[in-house]
Formats: structure tokens, sequence, C-alpha cells
């Protein structure tokens, strides 16, 4: 097993991070993860209008990253717990940036496919141990603080994914590329400060790290459950918009300028980064109960906006369902951040996004099978649905946790 050496730096070693330094940059990691998850996002229609494809084929370019970070879940969750932090994150933006490229240079579909694999390969190995090394990073006594600026840090990437890529599609050159070019500059950018992170000790006693099941502690596996359901639910929601979001905009809601439509999904990301900072004193457990309010309402008023065509409704929808992003991403992240144990972080950090990103590939999936059989409109209901019975399931385990009281009892 291995941890981190926190801050054993000093001024002696000019090419280490300080802690603080190191903390932002781990928030930096998280960011990108979501912006490269994110990218493509705006490029969907212009894929879809230049290769002729179907709403199956478009969703699928979405799914197929969530589907491949599952598997290097499954198989390297634990990875970051026995080789350290610094190095997993090494590893996951250099697949990142290798996904990026692809994209970057696409000629054909064939390549955004091979693109989306390798980007999910990166996020399933940088995410985790980014979101772990923040509240191993962050101030003493203050490490509940890390997942509010987790949360911030990737609606910054979020957001940067539809403003960066709709302002560049829609009045840069080579729209199909430029917005991919910039993202592979920021990663190249933020790598040797990732490489200049404190590196880990190895405890001997741990053995070497091999393939095997994520493992949750008996004694968070309730918390477990809150907080995975809670980032799901979150995931879920954010989906409609990350793979469909730009197609509502046009389709339904009769926008047709991308940086506009760029703007308007982002203000979602950013909503939810605003939600998280200003809430960061409010225990883990209520901003899960009172989040699953806001995302019953926005998915309320989702479904009017399609079905009125307002685009006015729509942002008021992006407003709710940031909010509710914010909430419910970091209150997940709190349940299990602070009362995970150390050695177990990694790996139960893993754990809860392993289930959130199964949940967000099947949502994409069937909401793309079922735009391609019976139009975007019979899709998006079923989304409202199937989202809505997430959230009741979320409400429901974080009241559980609730009546039961104390949570850092729950935690023991």
């Amino acid at each position: 097993m291995t941890t981190l050496e926190l801050p054993v730096v000093t001024a002696r070693e000019p090419r280490t991070l300080s802690r603080k330094a190191s903390f932002w940059t781990a928030a930096a990691v998280a960011g990108l993860s979501l912006w490269t998850s994110a990218a493509p996002t705006t490029t969907y229609p212009l894929y879809a209008r230049t290769w002729h494809l179907t709403p199956t084929a478009t969703t699928a370019i979405f799914a197929v990253y969530p589907i491949v970070l599952v598997v290097f879940l499954l198989v390297f969750g634990q990875l970051s717990d026995y080789i350290g932090r610094r190095t997993t994150m090494l590893y996951g933006l250099a697949a990142m940036l290798g996904g990026v490229l692809l994209f970057a240079v696409a000629p054909s579909v064939g390549w955004v496919y091979a693109g989306r694999a390798l980007m999910g390969v990166g996020v399933g190995l940088a995410l985790a141990p980014a979101t772990a090394a923040a509240v191993e990073f962050s101030a003493r006594g203050k490490a509940a603080r890390a997942s509010s600026v987790t949360t911030a840090a990737t609606t910054v990437g979020l957001s940067l994914a539809t403003i960066v890529g709709g302002g560049l599609i829609q009045y840069g050159p080579a729209p199909r590329h430029l917005d991919f070019w910039v993202l592979v500059a920021v990663i190249a950018a933020v790598f040797p400060f990732v490489w200049a992170m404190p590196r880990h000790t190895k405890d001997e006693s741990q053995g070497r790290w091999r393939p095997r099941p994520i493992r949750v502690p008996k004694g968070i596996r309730l918390l477990y459950a809150a907080a995975a359901l809670a980032v799901t639910t979150s995931f879920a929601f954010g989906t409609v918009f990350l793979a469909l979001g730009a197609q509502l905009a046009r389709d339904l809601i009769g926008s047709t300028n991308i940086f506009v439509t760029g703007l308007v999904l982002a203000i979602l990301s950013a909503t939810g980064g605003v939600t998280a900072i200003l809430t960061r004193g409010f225990p883990a457990g209520r901003q899960v109960l009172v989040g699953t309010g806001f995302v019953a309402a926005a998915l309320t008023l989702l479904e009017v906006s399609a079905q009125t065509h307002s685009l006015l409704l729509f942002i008021v929808t992006s407003l709710l369902g940031g909010v509710s992003y914010g909430l419910l991403f970091s209150g997940g992240l709190g349940l299990v951040a602070t009362h995970a144990p150390a050695h177990h972080r990694g790996g139960t950090v893993s754990a809860v996004y392993l289930v959130a990103y199964v949940g967000q590939g099947a949502v994409a999936l069937s909401l793309g099978a079922i735009a391609t059989a019976s139009g975007l409109s019979t899709a998006l209901l079923l989304g409202v649905l199937a989202i809505g019975v997430l959230t009741v399931l979320a409400f429901g385990v974080a009241g559980l946790l609730a009546v039961r009281g104390n949570l850092e009892a729950e935690a023991r």
C-alpha cells in the first residue's frame, strides 16, 4: 500500500510542489478530467451533420467514454492507493492527451470513437486520485472543503468545455478540430505541475498492487450507498445536457447558434460550482437531501421547456440543475472523502465514480436508442422519469442516514 508524503516537502526541494500548490494541482486535474469528458458536447451536432449520424451513433460516441472508464475503474480503481496519487494522475493525463489528440485530427467517426475510449482510460485513471489527493493536501482540519473545491473545479471544466467549444465552433476556423487543440495545450501545461507533486512512500506490509475488486469498508457502506446514489443522480441529469443538450437546444428550443448553446449549457455547470462553494459549510448529508429536491424541480421544468419550446425555461432548468449538481456531487463526495480510511480512500472514491459512470453510460445509450426509434421528445420524457426514480432512491437513502443520526458514528 502506498501513502502520500504529505507536507514533508521543504524549501531545499525546489522541484517539489508545496502542500497548497499540490492541492490546487489536484483540483486542476479534476477539472481537466471533466473538461475532457465534456469536450465533444457542442461538436455532436456537427459530427451528425457531417457524417450523417443517427442520435444512437452520436450518443454512442458519448457512451464509449463511461463504458471504458468503468472497465478501468473496475481493474485500476485502487491503483493510486498503491503507487501514489501523483503517478496515477500522470498516467491518466497521458491517456487524456492521446484521446484529445485523436479528436483534434479525426478525419472520420472511427477516430472519434478511439479518442473517446482513450478519454475514458485517462479520466478513469486521473479523476479518483485527483479527488483523493485534494482531500489529502487540503489544509489541516479542512478536509471537508476539498469536496466543494473539487466540485467547483469539475464545473469549471464542464463550463470551459461548452463555452470554448461553442465559441470556436461558431466563430473559429476548423470547427471540428480547433477546440481540441486548445485542450491539448491545457493538458500539456498542467502535466509538469503534476510531475512536481510530492512522491509517495510505500507501506511494504500491504504488498504490491494487483488487479482486484474495489472494496468498500464495512463501516461506511450506508454512507457509500448514499454517496453513490447522489453522484449518480447528478451525473445522470448532466448526461441529458452533455449527450443531448446541443440537439435539445437546436431541435426543441430553437437555438441555432452553437456559441449561444454552449453558454446556455454552461449555466448548469457554472451554477453548480457556485453552489458547491456557497454551501461548503453545510453537512454533506443535508446537501444530498436538499439537492434531490432541486433536481426534481429541474426535471419537471426540463420537460415543460421542451414541450413549450421555451429558451427561457430551458435556462431556468439549467440554473436549477446546476444547483442540484453542486449539492449532490459535492455532498456525495463529502460523505466518502472525509469518512473513508486513508488507505482505502482512492478505492472508495473510485467505487462511487464506478456506479455513477455506469449510470451515465446506461442513460446515454438508452436516450440515443429511444431518440432514434421514437424521437427526441420521447427520449427526453423517459429520461426524466428514469432520473426521477434515481432521485427518489437518493433521497430515501440519505434520509435513512439522517434518521440514523450522526454521520461520524455511522462511519465508525
